[in-house]
């Protein structure tokens, strides 16, 4: 990674994924600057740029990014929130400058395909795509994530420690060669990359990362559980996206019919008064006309109609409908008389009927009414509360993982709920934070709650709402909270025992801060609530790292693998190296940590001044 020391990042947006890439460049020794085209930054925002002497341009974007040191710029990050500004962004800023390294975000798949072509060496990321593994992991107790490292696979897996009662013992006899990334014991803050000759006691959790190999080593019942297909999370893009593709076509192609019973429950549900109204007059119709045969038709041989007979012939007068078999031509004045309102009064009855179970039929009230009575009958299921895109994009990643999910939203017509009905995934139209909602939505039989609406007050308050009405069962089922704020997110987690808060932007922004300097983030995982970090650094000749032996780096870190610099026209590859090992120029370095030290090592790597 080689920064110029006249180089520096522009970011070019205010929102909370900018504000976090902002703060993790400075905390990786980046100088940035901050573009904000449309002049919307808000109090926080001015008060959080201010605070950390980041320089912010408003105005025109061509004079914006010029005046923010375009020409100088190591890197332009366009983190907008809207696609065509991005767009817009980006294809300037490469106008204006070819070489400059391009990082955008791009929430539209086939754009962002597109896009990647003029990005070049930098990249485009999808904010959905990139936190709601995270959710995902959180919502089903994943506890492995498999890694695809330089070509060869890496486990990460938290297991319990098995020692006896009052006893200890270290990492390196509990787990032999396996590598240690952090120890929760409870009541404690976890311990980051402790030794290996670290102690533990019963019931600690220890998450641990090695070869598939090193762990079946092991052969204790927990790993062999862990090491079953089921539960192994492949950490890759592509892993995740074929998935998806594969659950949209099982629903596609084998969405199960829903039952016509149901249906007619829902009709009958939703039918209004004038509905109602007509059938009733109908019905009364159709029984007078019943008796009014029996007693007043004369066949041909002179005997009396049958309750079946005059049932036939009623409809099919009513239908208009003649066949021939019985006629009111031969009968009396006032029976023909009769057969005349019933013809005409049959048929307007008839096609007012047709016309209102055609617009209960098309109306959103049947559809959510059906969708709810599905609900209703669902077990195990996971519920999604909102479906912005960081919800869409876990809804389909929980039912490529073949979960059943319902989705409470707002929005009577949302735009993703045409995606929704393509995953034949049920949603209730209310507000989450009403309790009569939830239970339309089947908590009582959920296996996990994800709420993802944009705001945290929201957020928060269904998750009271959801912890209230969990009652005994809150400690077995994880609910999941989307919070941007910092402070507000511990706040919660301490003051309301919430164990799974999520910040979106907390984890997208490393990999816009990687892309922008040179780390390449590959993974990002929650052990406990501490957000680690999967990444390839490339060691630059004459930097920090060329000749550091790795005890030598932060013990928060864990350097995994690397992959040494190409000799003879090979390059071998070192996984789990010893802390003696050293690091030397043109070397892929692969490591493991919270992501606050990943961008420290970044920084450390940056090129030594020369002496003199």
């Amino acid at each position: 990674m080689e920064i110029p020391e006249t180089g520096h990042v522009v970011v070019c947006g205010v929102d909370g994924v900018a504000l976090r890439t902002v703060e993790q460049l400075l905390a990786a020794g980046a100088e940035v600057v901050v573009v904000d085209p449309a002049q919307g930054a808000d109090v926080v925002a001015e008060r959080l740029l201010a605070q950390w002497k980041v320089r912010r341009v408003e105005g025109r974007l061509r004079e914006s990014l010029l005046d923010a040191g375009l020409a100088t710029a190591v890197a332009v990050v366009c983190l907008l929130g809207d696609d065509l500004r991005a767009m817009e962004t980006a294809l300037l800023a490469r106008r204006l400058r070819p070489d400059v390294r391009l990082v955008v975000q791009m929430g539209n798949g086939s754009v962002g395909r597109a896009l990647a072509e003029v990005t070049g060496e930098g990249g485009v990321f999808d904010v959905a795509a990139l936190s709601a593994p995270a959710v995902v992991e959180a919502c089903l107790g994943t506890r492995t994530h498999t890694i695809e490292l330089a070509g060869s696979a890496l486990l990460v897996a938290e297991v319990v420690a098995q020692v006896g009662a009052g006893r200890t013992a270290t990492l390196r006899e509990l787990y032999a060669h396996l590598a240690p990334l952090a120890v929760a014991s409870a009541g404690e803050a976890p311990l980051i990359c402790p030794g290996r000759d670290h102690a533990v006691r019963a019931g600690d959790r220890v998450t641990l990362v090695g070869t598939p190999e090193q762990f079946q080593e092991l052969a204790t019942p927990e790993v062999v559980e862990l090491m079953r297909p089921q539960h192994l999370v492949r950490q890759t893009a592509g892993a995740r996206s074929a998935g998806v593709a594969r659950a949209i076509e099982r629903a596609e192609t084998g969405r199960s019919r829903p039952g016509l019973r149901a249906l007619a429950r829902s009709l009958v549900t939703e039918a209004d008064g004038r509905l109602r109204a007509t059938l009733a007059v109908l019905a009364v119709a159709i029984l007078v006309s019943i008796v009014v045969l029996q007693l007043g038709y004369t066949k041909a041989d002179g005997s009396r109609m049958s309750v079946v007979d005059a049932v036939y012939f009623t409809v099919e007068t009513i239908a208009t409908v003649g066949y021939g078999d019985f006629s009111f031509a031969e009968q009396q004045t006032w029976l023909r008389i009769w057969a005349i309102g019933l013809m005409g009064g049959g048929a307007i009855l008839t096609a007012i009927i047709f016309s209102l179970i055609t617009q209960l039929l098309v109306s959103s009230r049947l559809e959510q009414s059906f969708g709810r009575r599905r609900v209703g009958s669902t077990r195990g299921h996971v519920i999604v509360v909102g479906l912005g895109s960081v919800a869409l994009e876990v809804v389909q990643e929980l039912v490529a993982a073949g979960r059943r999910v319902v989705v409470i939203d707002r929005e009577e017509a949302g735009r993703h709920h045409g995606h929704a009905r393509a995953l034949d995934v049920p949603v209730v139209v209310g507000d989450a934070t009403d309790a009569a909602v939830l239970t339309a939505a089947n908590l009582h039989e959920a296996i996990a709650v994800a709420v993802l609406t944009s705001d945290d007050l929201v957020n928060v308050e269904t998750g009271l709402v959801v912890r209230d009405q969990l009652g005994d069962r809150w400690d077995q089922v994880p609910v999941v909270l989307r919070v941007f704020d910092r402070e507000l997110a511990t706040g919660i987690e301490d003051g309301f025992g919430f164990r799974y808060v999520r910040s979106t932007a907390a984890l997208a922004a490393p990999w816009f801060v990687g892309a922008a300097l040179g780390l390449d983030v590959l993974a990002t995982f929650y052990v406990d609530r501490i957000p680690f970090l999967v990444g390839r650094l490339a060691v630059a000749a004459g930097g920090g790292l060329d000749g550091l032996a790795m005890a030598e780096l932060s013990e928060r870190t864990r350097v995994v693998s690397i992959r040494r610099a190409a000799r003879d026209g090979e390059r071998q590859v070192e996984l789990l190296p010893r802390r003696g090992t050293r690091f030397g120029a043109g070397d892929d370095a692969y490591l493991i940590g919270p992501y606050e030290e990943l961008m420290q090592v970044l920084r450390r790597d940056a090129p030594r001044a020369p002496a003199g």
